[in-house]
């Protein structure tokens, strides 16, 4: 039996959240391996059996005998490997280029912690302004025209897991953040009750919570010279 995945990253969500996200949307069960202190990721860092962390780096995921890092390649062979990664070249590309547009708006999410409290309002009306003008529009398009339940070949992708997980995370600051997207509406509803996802988003799965300051100041504290 093939071992788990391990996930190495502090206990909360930033970038390592996405990974979370498709390995549930896979039905694949994980561990995950938490950075509390800086020395256990110079620890990391300082092992040269297989390039731990090859650019010195989380998040780490250790599957299938190997240790995959940078996150755009850690949820690329994961969803290859789990059929939501698209039929032929043409689905890739359009999957990779949904998902390369929306992690751009999730990074903004992530950031939003660590910002001075004096700018975090700020940033939500930014944050805000660039999903309802530039982001969400896209989407709602693409939905609208091809009336299919899912972005691309009319089944579940990548694109769909990581547009649903940063929606989620703009309602928990903007809970009327789709109020002029109906098909976005719908396609919230739909794909939250996929059998994978619905269980991810009850309570006691691997799904982090919103980052509080306990999770901001283990990160300074791991990650800041």
């Amino acid at each position: 039996m093939a071992a788990k995945p391990k996930l190495h990253y502090p206990n909360g969500r930033g970038r390592m959240e996405s990974v979370r996200w498709v390995l549930a949307a896979a039905g694949v069960e994980f561990d995950e391996e938490f950075l509390e202190a800086k020395e256990q990721l110079q620890k990391l860092q300082k092992l040269q059996d297989g390039n731990h962390l090859l650019f010195q780096q989380v998040p780490m995921v250790e599957i299938d005998g190997m240790k995959l890092v940078q996150t755009r390649s850690i949820l690329h062979y994961i969803a290859d490997k789990h059929h939501l990664f698209g039929r032929d070249l043409k689905e890739r590309t359009l999957i990779d280029m949904y998902v390369e547009g929306t992690l751009d708006l999730l990074e903004l999410i992530i950031m939003h912690p660590f910002l001075k409290p004096d700018d975090q309002q700020k940033e939500v009306v930014n944050m805000a302004q660039k999903a309802i003008i530039r982001y969400f529009p896209v989407f709602e398009k693409v939905l609208r025209d091809h009336g299919q339940r899912f972005l691309v070949g009319n089944q579940l992708s990548l694109a769909d897991i990581i547009l649903l997980q940063t929606i989620l995370a703009l309602e928990e600051k903007i809970p009327n953040i789709l109020s002029a997207f109906p098909h976005l509406q719908e396609f919230t509803v739909k794909i939250s009750n996929i059998a994978t996802i619905k269980k991810f988003l009850e309570p006691g799965s691997k799904k982090k919570p919103p980052p509080d300051d306990i999770y901001v100041r283990t990160v300074y504290n791991i990650f800041m010279p």
